[in-house]
């Protein structure tokens, strides 16, 4: 993957090369290997290229043949050879690029549906003045963008649009709100006030007056009726996730996986082992020393298992606080898992070996996987009852609920939203909603959806929700960012938009079947990994932040969350936080998730308005 920046104005003025190379360089961790700029009077892009596929050309900013277009991309096009057969064009490198631009000068930027693989891009029509930002399908990658007045910045991550603004943005506090609920800002929001994020599977269109229109290009397909029964559905997905896997091993330079013991990352490793050339596939895994949550050994049986180059790190409380403020520059959002410190140490250790890393991402989002899958319909059926009747009994019993009861009381909070959208959001919510209202104290805040249609059933409403928010504004941005952090590309072989179109196509009853969720997926799984582990409890990418705020980390939380000089304890009722830090601490009650929450924030806050991290940009 690589990194792209960009300006533009719509009153004629030449922009200026200074702020151009300053939003460049600024995402030098994405693309070590090479930079370019291009600049065309009153717009411009500039280019990070982390190497992978035609190492030694496809040099960007690249213009097409015909001058035309301009394009500063992002990502990797797995189907590109395809393409390429296809389109009447005299090419001049063996890459993805100028496949793009091809298809543009051919096709226009209808082509943009053509596109197999993860994919970020900004193309400039020079014919007629229209500037086209594109994200990918499923929102692999990332694209933002800030306007005011007569200018425009777009870049891949929003410390690059901060180096090319003339000041600062406020906190947006209309996202706060958003933010309590699931850890991250849903698109098109941020949490800077006025910087935007491109929604998966839409391009905009900007002219040369600057008036902007968004597209959605890409939507999961309605279910449809499956001939042959759950058997041809294990088929068909067995053969698409293949084919998934083989169009991710695309690459000039070695490729790895990562192997974390679940499903998914075992069946990844699995196909890709098969695949393969060059040697043993190099898997790489992370554990914590705690055996509540450590699934090392797990991954070990796998990787004993297709025979392959295994590589294992511990991460503890001492890289929490060592990497927090380097790592929310990075993310330039608070850290929305406890996990993205993994993750990223993971990246490190893979960055060792190899350039491009598979990972296990999007199964659950797809096949119906976490927990709460398997009791959709039952919760719908409960929900018949009154918004406030189920509210006020939620409430009542989560304020009482120990840390032993703790799927219970997510349950019961979900249970007592007051709508069908609510409950789905609810399930990774940190925060109830009267717990926000009460940490809000009448703060503004603005409504987001997640579209659901009101008639699909339980399940597919479900996934729907997660395809939208969850699986793009946290799992993706988190492994985009810590990959990136190390100059790493993150692929991930479930998230090939076949097949989630197939996934989609396919009725719920194949992923939720018998009490057993991701079913059609294990099915699948159990053809290529040992039983063990397609049968065992699904864990998690768990780190024990329970133990540590109560220990190691006791101090720096409370002293973060409600000293003089913090964000939080400004913004927020402070009471209501001493309460919750009082409730942890007595051993009786796991607050974690809203303490990691609060304190993710208030990095992100000193990070970016109060100081920047000391040898933050040097790491990157």
């Amino acid at each position: 993957m690589c990194g792209i920046v960009g300006m533009t104005r719509f009153d004629g003025t030449a922009v200026s090369r200074d702020v151009l190379a300053a939003m460049t360089t600024t995402l030098r961790h994405r693309g070590p290997d090479d930079e370019g700029t291009w600049f065309g009077g009153d717009i411009a892009f500039g280019h990070r290229r982390l190497s992978i596929i035609d190492v030694a050309g496809s040099h960007q900013p690249m213009q097409s043949v015909d001058d035309r277009w301009v394009i500063a991309f992002n990502g990797e096009i797995f189907n590109y050879r395809e393409l390429r057969a296809h389109l009447d064009y005299p090419f001049h490198t063996d890459g993805d690029t100028e496949t793009i631009l091809a298809g543009l000068t051919v096709h226009g930027i209808a082509f943009v549906s053509q596109l197999v693989g993860q994919f970020a891009f900004a193309a400039f029509d020079r014919r007629d003045g229209t500037l086209h930002l594109v994200r990918d399908r499923l929102g692999v990658l990332p694209l933002y963008y800030w306007r005011a007045g007569a200018e425009l910045l777009f870049a891949s991550e929003i410390k690059a649009i901060l180096a090319g603004m003339p000041h600062r943005p406020s906190v947006d506090h209309q996202s706060l709100d958003a933010y309590l609920y699931g850890r991250s800002v849903p698109a098109p929001f941020t949490l800077f006030e006025g910087v935007r994020k491109l929604e998966a599977g839409h391009r905009v269109e900007i002219d040369r007056s600057g008036a902007e229109r968004s597209v959605r290009y890409w939507t999961p397909p309605d279910e449809q009726p499956w001939e042959g029964g759950a058997p041809a559905a294990v088929d068909a997905v067995d053969a698409a996730v293949t084919e998934a896997v083989r169009s991710a091993l695309v690459a000039d330079v070695p490729v790895g996986a990562y192997l974390s013991g679940g499903v998914d990352s075992s069946l990844i490793v699995a196909k890709a082992s098969a695949l393969h050339t060059g040697g043993p596939l190099k898997t790489f895994s992370a554990g914590f020393g705690d055996p509540r949550h450590d699934e090392l050994p797990w991954a070990r049986m796998m990787s004993e298992h297709v025979g392959s180059d295994h590589h294992e790190i511990r991460v503890d409380a001492a890289d929490f606080e060592a990497l927090w403020p380097m790592l929310t520059w990075h993310r330039d959002a608070p850290m929305s898992e406890p996990a993205d410190f993994a993750v990223y140490r993971l990246a490190q250790a893979a960055r060792e070996h190899v350039t491009v890393v598979l990972s296990g991402e999007g199964g659950d989002e797809l096949f119906a996987g976490y927990p709460k899958y398997k009791v959709a319909r039952a919760m719908a059926a409960a929900s018949i009852l009154p918004g406030r009747f189920r509210q006020g009994v939620g409430e009542r019993l989560d304020a009482h609920l120990p840390s032993s009861l703790a799927r219970l009381r997510i349950a019961m909070r979900a249970w007592a939203a007051p709508n069908r959208e609510d409950q789905y959001r609810t399930w990774f919510a940190p925060f109830s909603a009267r717990e926000r209202r009460e940490l809000l104290a009448g703060l503004p805040s603005r409504t987001t959806s997640t579209e659901v249609g009101a008639r699909d059933d339980a399940i597919r409403a479900m996934l729907l929700a997660d395809l939208r928010s969850w699986l793009p504004d946290n799992l993706l941005e988190r492994g985009d960012r810590m990959s990136m952090a190390a100059s790493l590309e993150l692929r991930p072989p479930l998230l090939d938009h076949r097949l989630a179109e197939l996934a989609f196509r396919l009725p719920s009853n194949v992923k939720v079947r018998s009490g057993q969720t991701k079913w059609v997926l294990k099915e699948v799984a159990r053809r290529h990994v040992p039983a063990q582990i397609v049968d065992r409890p699904k864990v998690g990418f768990r780190v024990p932040l329970d133990a540590w705020f109560r220990t190691s980390l006791r101090d720096t939380v409370r002293d973060r969350l409600t000293g003089s000089g913090s964000f939080v304890a400004q913004t927020f009722d402070k009471g209501a936080i001493e309460r919750m830090l009082d409730r942890h601490s007595s051993g009786r009650f796991n607050e974690e998730i809203r303490i990691w929450t609060l304190m993710s924030l208030e990095v992100w806050h000193e990070t970016f308005f109060s100081a920047v991290p000391e040898g933050a940009c040097e790491s990157a």
